[in-house]
């Protein structure tokens, strides 16, 4: 059974259905009409025309088939790692399928709210998963003790999505002990000012897995790369359940290309310019009787909870702007968006469409 740890209420099993659409993706919200996006949390204006350059000029080596091993040591040197401890993948998503076929766990946790896939992999290779339910009054913030003792995999999002709650990297490694594998997605940690709270490139947490895309910053999903951070053993063991050139010639080229020290003076401008658009979008919520936002936001983008959510974001639509929509996320209800953090002019267009889907909706506001 399907299980959390704070109600003796069983989830359904890994074969039948689920009360969230753990397959629902901002993508979803923005394929049909022309919407301003802040459902998908992908920098805007990328990939840049550096790296289009670079994308552009590796269409001529398509003929031979991929070598990941610069790129493989790029990543590394970027990390202060071994190329052993290193494994290019698909995109963060193609992780998460391989850790739950390839790992011989028994008792999976993950930790919600947080981005879905992973525990939708593990249902799909027939694990029994239990949820620990971060709380809003904690400020869905993650105490270690609430994690059952017996789990021998965890899976957490740093800053998580979509609460964009920055975890202590103590508190994250404070999880790890012996037998226990510690996923910790990071996907987002390169729009995080210095990285604070990383845990990639670190070897003394045992059983650390460590997450990392290029999705985000770099405006590369559709290009499908990332790569993991693990023990020797516990990549050769991923790298064994991997098909035969996972990660195309354009994604190797991108993923070397992103380690150079040019790119990640780029991405530590673009989190610290994240950090001012997102406290200006947060300033503005915060004029709104009607709308309550986790204040704790630290990622490239915000969650918002205000009554007829469901009925906002249609009339959002309307208007315009696509939201990502919270009742997907295990621990969260109809009442909760997602927001992707945006330049200033845009957050001003939107904050002004938010009143009038307010207005439209007949939100009361609180007593």
């Amino acid at each position: 059974m399907y299980t959390h740890t704070d109600s003796d209420r069983p989830f359904p099993g890994p074969r039948d259905s689920d009360a969230y659409d753990l397959r629902h993706h901002g993508d979803v919200e923005v394929r049909d009409g022309k919407l301003t996006d802040l459902a998908v949390n992908v920098r805007t204006n990328t990939p840049p025309a550096w790296l289009r350059e670079r994308l552009v000029e590796s269409l001529s080596g398509l003929a031979a088939y991929p070598d990941g091993r610069a790129a493989r040591a790029a990543v590394a040197e970027r990390h202060g790692l071994p190329a052993r401890r290193v494994l290019l993948t698909a995109g963060a998503a193609e992780a998460f399928v391989l850790l739950a076929r390839a790992l011989p766990v028994r008792r999976p946790v993950v930790v919600h709210p947080q981005f879905t896939e992973p525990e939708a992999a593990l249902r799909d290779a027939g694990h029994q998963v239990r949820r620990v339910l971060l709380r809003e009054e904690d400020g869905f913030r993650l105490d270690p003790a609430r994690v059952p003792a017996d789990a021998d995999l965890v899976v957490v999002g740093n800053p998580t999505n979509p609460t964009s709650v920055l975890h202590p990297a103590e508190t994250l490694a404070a999880l790890a002990r012996p037998g226990r594998v510690l996923v910790v997605d990071e996907a987002f940690m390169d729009a995080v000012p210095g990285e604070r709270e990383a845990l990639a490139g670190r070897t003394d947490v045992p059983g650390l897995v460590v997450l990392r895309s290029l999705t985000k910053t770099w405006g590369l999903a559709g290009l499908r790369v990332g790569y993991v951070l693990a023990a020797p053993d516990t990549v050769a063991a991923l790298e064994r359940a991997q098909p035969l050139w996972p990660v195309s010639t354009p994604a190797l080229v991108a993923a070397e290309a992103c380690m150079s020290g040019q790119a990640l003076a780029e991405a530590e401008e673009a989190a610290r310019r994240t950090a001012v658009e997102r406290a200006h979008l947060l300033a503005g919520l915060a004029e709104f009787e009607e709308v309550r936002a986790v204040e704790a936001a630290e990622g490239p983008f915000v969650l918002i909870r205000v009554e007829g959510a469901d009925v906002v974001r249609e009339r959002l639509r309307g208007l315009g702007f696509a939201a990502r929509r919270g009742d997907t996320f295990p621990g969260l209800g109809p009442q909760w968006l997602r927001l992707a953090v945006r330049d200033r002019a845009t957050t001003n267009r939107f904050l002004q469409a938010l009143d009038q889907a307010l207005v439209m909706a007949g939100c009361s506001r609180p007593d």
